[in-house]
């Protein structure tokens, strides 16, 4: 596999296996940096002993590493070509030659030297590929719960509500299990035992913390008075930062029995695999989906309750500024939260109205209002002036006009005589 690169994409994350060296070389050239996929484990798939046999020392020389696909790094899955299979939605390919240069793409075939010509083995990367993704997940939302200012262990062991003290519970069965996983490196049908009933309680809590939320956007879109509007604007301030919290442990956990039902199912049933990965990832899509239609409302509700502060703050030049902070608030924190998810936001902060700047908006509207009507009244009077001039004329033309019938009716009259 001398100078050869191989690709794989699944549209999360891309693989790159060659040689040590021309791995190193290939990531440096592109700027890219990485994770080791575990190249060991490929060898432990179901079906392959013989290929294994047959590579022999090319395999223990190779390199298999993990990149997260971002704006930046997709764009190497772009400029290669990769060709997607419809079938298992991977994008594959070959790079060829001195990196950086490109000599052609092939989809994998199979052959001695090849790890990847064998569809099982494919899978399996596959399915490590789409665990590595969940675990990135799963650590930049463990930075995001050790970064905000509310302390989430306080709000989750608090036990207030009975949806919450079984999410615990369910969170301490999981993390045993990935505990165990790191140190065996399967997940046996005992350990899965375990696990098995715990998406239930997940997706319960998932569905009350959503629910909490939707709840506060409500509150703020009842609410007309200014007063009224602040109190609730503070509430979800205080609130809202908590059930992104229980948001983000819920994906967090459900990404952790999905890692550990891959690992299952590839130990159970290594011909479904590829299957259940895409499964995985459908359902953990509309996860998102959901999650994202819940806070993208929440924030719609804060901006809205903003643009009406603004609107007032002549009249309310203290509790209007309070409204449009504490829904940036709350907006700043639900962008946080989706981008430690993926979820992508077109929305933003509302800008603070200060009372000078509404109060010379207002003068500049009252001026040009005014100048308007000075206008008006001019060309009113001018019209006026018009009208008048015009029935003054017809006026005289008439008067003039009776005057010269008398005279003609008085000089027929002499005639007559």
């Amino acid at each position: 596999m001398d100078n050869e690169i191989q690709l794989i994409s699944d549209g999360d994350g891309l693989t790159v296996i060659g040689s040590e060296t021309d791995v190193e070389r290939f990531l440096v050239s592109e700027g890219l940096s990485s994770k080791d996929l575990g190249l060991r484990r490929l060898k432990s798939v179901a079906g392959t002993g013989a290929l294994v046999a047959q590579a022999g020392s090319d395999i223990a020389a190779e390199s298999a590493c993990w990149v997260k696909l971002t704006r930046e790094s997709a764009q190497v899955v772009k400029k290669y070509g990769l060709r997607e299979s419809s079938e298992t939605g991977l994008s594959t390919g070959v790079v060829k030659g001195p990196m950086g240069q490109i000599r052609g793409f092939v989809e994998f075939a199979s052959g001695p030297r090849s790890l990847l010509g064998n569809p099982a083995v494919l899978a399996h990367a596959a399915g490590i590929m789409a665990q590595l993704a969940m675990q990135q997940t799963m650590d930049e939302i463990t930075d995001y719960l050790a970064t905000i200012d509310e302390k989430v262990d306080d709000v989750l062991r608090a036990q207030v509500d009975a949806a919450l003290s079984d999410m615990i519970g369910a969170e301490l069965v999981i993390e045993e299990a990935m505990t165990i996983r790191e140190q065996v490196g399967r997940v046996s049908e005992i350990t899965w035992s375990k696990v098995q009933a715990t998406p239930g309680t997940i997706a319960a809590t998932q569905v009350y913390a959503l629910r909490r939320l939707d709840a506060l956007a409500e509150k703020m879109e009842r609410k007309a008075k200014i007063g009224d509007l602040a109190e609730a604007a503070k509430e979800a301030e205080s609130k809202a930062q908590e059930w992104l919290a229980v948001l983000a442990r819920c994906f967090q956990l459900q990404d952790a029995i999905a890692v550990l039902e891959l690992d299952r199912v590839l130990d159970a049933a290594p011909e479904e695999l590829d299957r259940h990965r895409l499964g995985i990832r459908i359902a953990r899509q509309n996860r998102l989906d959901l999650i994202s239609r819940s806070t993208e409302r929440l924030v719609a509700r804060m901006n809205g309750a903003a643009g009406a502060a603004n609107a007032k703050v002549l009249l309310h030049p203290t509790k209007s500024p309070a409204v449009v902070q504490s829904s940036n608030h709350v907006v700043g924190g639900v962008h946080d939260f989706q981008g430690r998810l993926g979820i992508e936001s077109g929305r933003r902060p509302s800008e603070t109205r200060g009372w000078a700047a509404a109060a010379a908006e207002v003068r500049d509207k009252a001026l040009e209002t005014g100048a308007k009507g000075v206008g008006a009244a001019r060309n009113l009077g001018n019209e006026t002036l018009d009208r008048a001039s015009s029935v003054k004329g017809k006026l005289s033309s008439g008067i003039a006009e009776r005057a010269r019938r008398r005279r003609r009716d008085e000089e027929e009259r002499d005639e007559e005589g």
